[in-house]
């Protein structure tokens, strides 16, 4: 008997609600109040269940923690994102950052959903060499081992082979967010038993399609990575979008009942099931519902 359908079934799995220009800040110039109370009422009355609020450093790890503590809705993840991981060795004693890393999954572990983000960045190398990231994906798989119930949040640019290949040498779970390679590599995760995340970054050209395509839809999760991966009117995604867009209006003309215009947020993540759904070919009923059913079965110590 099939199973009786939610009221609401999407859950972003990867959101960055501590970015500045939810507390109206934009390169550095704040040009509204604070929203992140409404971009949270827009999420929910669009359908979105649960948001993961994505942690990239310590610091930031830190403020989500204390953005999702009241919220049980809201969870996050703990790690340091590759491009940032020379902050290990900025910070002057970097045993001491794991550790301090390590204390706040003890300290937090109902609200902490995944070890991450973290992983390899070879398009950004400008913000930390590939030795460093190298050296601290490592440091920071050997501390996720920790905690083998907690699924990793996996960063991977142009990096999947190098990525891949250090997986293989641990007994882990989780997912590779924003996923945007061919389904060669793909393949690699998959092999490792890994989920697939899916966002605008993901569904930009044709050419991603053919990925999306290929990949098993019970290893399908998705998310907004918002305010960041926007679907875009010249994206090959957008022709795929069948819901009526939210208003929105430029930073400057910020109301409470808009959407900023080029600044993501997580009640778009229809958006996304609806690209992945139709570009496959399949009933979005049935792509929500498996879809899910995926991110509860990986995330299931804390939802």
């Amino acid at each position: 008997m099939r199973k009786t359908r939610l009221a609401k079934m999407l859950i972003d799995i990867g959101a960055n609600l501590t970015d500045g220009m939810y507390k109206g800040i934009y390169n550095g110039t704040k040009r509204h109040e604070p929203d992140l109370a409404c971009v949270l009422k827009r999420a929910w009355d669009a359908g979105v269940e649960r948001i993961i609020v994505t942690g990239g450093s310590l610091e930031e790890s830190r403020e989500a923690l204390e953005l999702v503590k009241d919220n049980e809705r809201l969870n996050c993840t703990v790690g340091v994102h590759p491009t940032r991981c020379g902050e290990f060795e900025k910070s002057g004693d970097p045993y001491k950052y794991l550790h301090d890393l390590e204390e706040l999954i003890n300290q937090n572990s109902k609200k902490v959903a995944a070890f991450g983000e973290f992983g390899l960045d070879y398009d950004r190398i400008q913000f930390c060499d590939k030795e460093t990231q190298m050296k601290y994906l490592r440091k920071q798989l050997q501390l996720a081992s920790k905690f083998p119930n907690l699924p990793l949040f996996l960063h991977c640019r142009n990096s999947a082979d190098d990525l891949a290949n250090v997986l293989a040498e641990f007994q882990l779970k989780g997912v590779v967010h924003s996923f945007d390679g061919t389904f060669e590599e793909a393949k690699q995760f998959l092999y490792l038993g890994y989920y697939i995340g899916l966002n605008g970054c993901s569904l930009k050209t044709v050419k991603n399609f053919e990925t999306v395509k290929k990949l098993p839809l019970e290893r399908i999760l998705l998310e907004t990575d918002a305010p960041w991966c926007e679907v875009r009117p010249s994206h090959a995604g957008h022709t795929f979008i069948k819901s009526k867009p939210l208003p929105s209006v430029k930073k400057e003309k910020w109301v409470e009942t808009a959407m900023v215009k080029s600044r993501n947020e997580p009640c778009t993540l229809r958006q996304i099931l609806e690209i992945v759904s139709n570009c496959r070919g399949e009933d979005t009923n049935v792509v929500e519902e498996t879809v899910y059913n995926n991110t509860t079965k990986l995330f299931s110590h804390c939802m």
